[in-house]
């Protein structure tokens, strides 16, 4: 199947799913609620309400297809069970300084490894993929709603954490066509660009 036949096909679906995620956020996160579902439910909405954090699962994705095998699912997989741990960091509340701009540092460093197509070992992509993970599971944990199942608010957001990586897996695919890498490498570039306004943003916050 031609890539554009195969986009043709599943824009429509994205669409509907993307609508059905917009509508019932501000909902979700109106009103918190208890219990396993309503964890579950903010957990999930959690990544999906913040651009910084988004942005940088879907490049750690692309990188990942920018990488090929074993790394187009290893770091995909990394990124969620290493956020996990940082997500119990941040629910116990233990001190991790410099938090937002480290978030924000990810989106930058990645943003480049794509539009660069950074080749870099195996071990030493997955360390830095890793040490973001960290940052960014402890910003979801320490924002846990007091009402919210902690367990189940930390599946939430693992597991649309794995899916903005499918996307990115998804949008890797491109790179078997000439223009498919073009265009991914500026989205690479657009993710770094983004990065370095939420780095500024979050370094004149502290200041």
């Amino acid at each position: 199947m031609r890539p554009f036949d195969f986009l043709l096909r599943t824009a429509p679906r994205a669409g509907l799913v993307l609508a059905a995620l917009v509508s019932i956020s501000q909902p979700a996160f109106a009103h918190e609620q208890a219990g396993i579902a309503g964890g579950f439910a903010s957990g999930f909405l959690h990544p999906l309400t913040g651009l910084d954090h988004m942005i940088a699962m879907v490049a750690v994705g692309i990188w990942g297809a920018q990488l090929g095998m074993p790394a187009i699912w290893v770091l995909p997989i990394t990124f969620p069970i290493v956020m996990a741990m940082g997500g119990v960091l941040g629910i116990l509340k233990l001190p991790l300084p410099f938090q937002e701009p480290v978030i924000a540092l990810s989106a930058l460093v990645l943003g480049i490894a794509v539009a660069i197509r950074l080749k870099t070992p195996f071990a030493i992509a997955a360390v830095i993929v890793a040490v973001f993970a960290i940052f960014h599971g402890y910003a979801h944990g320490a924002e846990l709603p007091h009402a919210a199942n902690p367990f189940a608010y930390g599946i939430g957001f693992v597991v649309a954490t794995g899916l903005l990586h499918l996307c990115g897996i998804s949008i890797g695919l491109l790179l078997r066509w000439p223009i498919g890498d073009r265009l991914i490498r500026g989205m690479g570039a657009a993710i770094a660009l983004l990065g370095c306004y939420f780095l500024a943003r979050s370094l004149g916050g502290m200041a």
